[in-house]
């Protein structure tokens, strides 16, 4: 196989395996801080046995987040060399911009968010929290800033091959970056609202019936059902930006071939490369265009205008219709979900399934979506700078074949532990969480 190629999916698998754990804890982080406030709002004991166990699954995240990123930055240095070469006056910065400012504070107060709840007076440790969950975000924030940057460049210019920053403030806010961060963001939330809801699911359905698991269960789908439509419409905003300044790889995630007016928006379809056009096509008339354009006569780009230039067409078609396609389910469950809470006040047995079966239903969103937006961005890997081919290290094949093998079998074992250490948790919760410094707690009640 192409050594390149390998790389590529090597870098893949890595990052594949990393952005599933900040991807929970960056909404998680805030999520507890809503449980802590309700808490200190109502002097409910529910809210805080609800931040206990959720506490526990954001510290496991963390973990392997903070490991699972070591890898990407080894690989940067023996793969991918060109890339610091070339552009290494930006995204060296951006990255060193993360630690400083977000890494840090999320390890500096992490320690009292966990631990801190018999050591530290109440309002300290709802500070420890709040300062976390920024953290996270804030390093969310400067990694999208660099990856929007490698899709939509600006502010900078180039010196004998290299890349040199001339205006920080357009490097930061380039075009995709407010669309890319707000969309990532929501998906982080949608991911923990999903996994909330289905460990509570699978508690509920084991007969753990606390006033905890309920207001966690109605916390989840609740947040699921109120943000979906607004990924919706953010999704749609960051495809109209998509479609200005990468047309082709929207071309790519139509499977639209020749420009034109009338584009169909394809529900399934067989794209063939090799002949320029697709098989076994299922479309709706001129939706893509009335999508796309707001006009049905609206000029859709096709793939005919960047040969040689645009990105393999299976992944990022398919890539998009799983990521819509799962969209869709998490949306009508969540819909669901929430009209039986609100007649019922808890959910069905059947429900409870469903939302367990879904549990990890954001991660396949996500993982679809960033696929999406690496692959459409071929063949470059910095927009009209750097092509993947130029950046890559001469190792060969073998070599990257060995270690992409080790890699794999260490995050099949990791991620099985990891999903089975949930489910652990899950069923062995229970218990009283302890009061912090200065304050007692009432007797738990609904």
């Amino acid at each position: 196989m192409d050594p390149t190629l390998l790389a590529r999916i090597q870098f893949g698998a890595n990052i594949s395996f990393h952005i599933l754990f900040p991807t929970i804890t960056i909404a998680l982080g805030w999520v507890l801080l809503f449980f802590k406030m309700q808490y200190n709002r109502t002097g409910n004991l529910k809210w805080m046995e609800a931040y206990g166990f959720w506490v526990k699954i954001f510290a496991l995240s963390f973990a392997m987040g903070v490991v699972s990123g070591i890898t990407m930055s080894f690989q940067f240095g023996t793969n991918w060399p060109g890339f610091m070469q070339t552009v290494g006056n930006i995204a060296g910065p951006l990255l060193a911009y993360e630690v400083m400012t977000a890494f840090f504070l999320e390890a500096v107060f992490l320690g009292i968010m966990l631990f801190g709840f018999r050591k530290v007076a109440g309002w300290v440790h709802t500070l420890a929290t709040f300062l976390v969950a920024f953290g996270t975000t804030l390093s969310a924030f400067w990694i999208i800033v660099l990856n929007s940057w490698m899709q939509t460049p600006q502010g900078f210019e180039m010196r004998d091959g290299v890349a040199h920053a001339t205006d920080w403030l357009a490097i930061v806010f380039n075009p995709s970056m407010p669309y890319r961060l707000t969309h990532m963001l929501i998906a982080s939330a949608l991911t923990v609202a999903f996994l909330i809801a289905g460990l509570s699911a699978y508690r509920w359905l084991k007969g753990d019936r606390s006033p905890a698991v309920q207001a966690a269960l109605k916390t989840g789908v609740w947040l699921a059902a109120l943000l979906i439509p607004v990924q919706i419409l953010v999704g749609d905003m960051h495809g109209l930006n998509t479609l200005e300044h990468q047309p082709q790889k929207v071309a790519a995630m139509e499977g639209n071939w020749e420009t034109g007016p009338k584009v169909p928006l394809l529900l399934f379809a067989w794209p063939d490369e090799a002949a320029r056009e697709n098989k076994a096509e299922i479309g709706i008339p001129s939706l893509a265009s009335l999508i796309l354009k707001h006009d049905v006569d609206g000029v859709v780009p096709g793939l005919n205008d960047y040969i040689g230039t645009h990105p393999p067409v299976k992944p990022v078609f398919f890539g998009f219709r799983v990521m819509v396609g799962t969209g869709l389910a998490m949306l009508a469950l969540s819909w669901l979900g929430a009209y039986v809470l609100t007649r019922k006040g808890r959910l069905t047995p059947w429900l409870a399934r469903a939302f367990v079966a879904m549990s990890f239903s954001g991660w396949v969103a996500t993982l679809a979506g960033w696929y999406v937006t690496e692959i459409g961005r071929q063949p470059w890997l910095v927009t009209g700078v750097l092509t993947t081919a130029q950046a890559a290290a001469p190792i060969p094949a073998p070599i990257l074949g060995l270690s992409l093998t080790a890699y794999l079998t260490v995050y099949a074992v990791l991620l099985t532990a990891y999903i089975s250490a949930l489910f652990y948790l899950a069923r062995k919760a229970g218990g009283i969480t302890p009061a912090p410094v200065g304050r007692v707690y009432p007797a738990a009640a609904e």
